[in-house]
């Protein structure tokens, strides 16, 4: 009764796929909602949900359709637990995917390309800023590696004009900044702070 997500950019985001009896399926996105998402995302503790996605929006899956008009109320332990019907009429074009609260997803905006700018992060449902106040060589070189962006060339400082802020303190070259030390929204580390960017030396596309 393994349960997994895939082709997302964390293990919070993604395809979901389930284990029945030695192989891996996916989900029919037919009726497929935000308490089904849910689910998934508490099974994995990855929070809540804040997406639910259909039209096999992280890539088709393989395998076997295990699930179909799926109809949980948000409170069950697992998916399994949850009424589905037992034929389905879907093909992989039609796999479920969600996006859960803990999933992280950055994003540089206000400089020349997608390499360059103030450092926004998706969490929680909503896009935050960072606080400058641990922004280091690290933790620029992880973003900008992360981006597929090279490394750090300058760090710029820039205001915050975002609902959240979020801190990270990196001990050592991650491969994302979400396996750093972080924190959400917490005054003390970003009292009297600017918000993070960062000059890649790479180019986006």
């Amino acid at each position: 009764r393994a349960l997994r997500l895939a082709g997302g950019r964390s293990r919070c985001e993604g395809r979901v796929e389930l284990e029945q009896e030695g192989t891996w399926g996916t989900v029919c996105d037919d009726g497929w909602d935000i308490p089904d998402a849910d689910v998934v995302c508490r099974q994995l503790r990855c929070g809540r949900a804040v997406r639910a996605h259909g039209n096999a929006a992280f890539g088709r899956g393989h395998g076997p359709i295990l699930r179909d008009e799926v109809g949980c109320e948000g409170h069950e332990r697992d998916l399994w637990e949850c009424p589905a019907a037992l034929e389905h009429d879907c093909s992989h074009k039609e796999d479920a995917g969600v996006v859960c609260s803990e999933h992280q997803e950055w994003r540089l905006s206000g400089g020349r390309d997608g390499c360059a700018g103030r450092v926004e992060v998706f969490f929680r449902g909503t896009w935050s800023t960072v606080c400058n106040s641990t922004w280091y060589e690290t933790e620029a070189t992880v973003l900008c590696r992360t981006l597929g962006c090279g490394d750090a060339l300058q760090r710029p400082s820039f205001g915050h004009t975002l609902p959240g802020k979020m801190v990270y303190l990196c001990g050592s070259l991650q491969p994302s900044l979400a396996q750093c030390q972080w924190a959400f929204n917490k005054s003390a580390p970003c009292y009297q702070s600017w918000a993070a960017g960062v000059v890649c030396n790479g180019t986006g596309s």
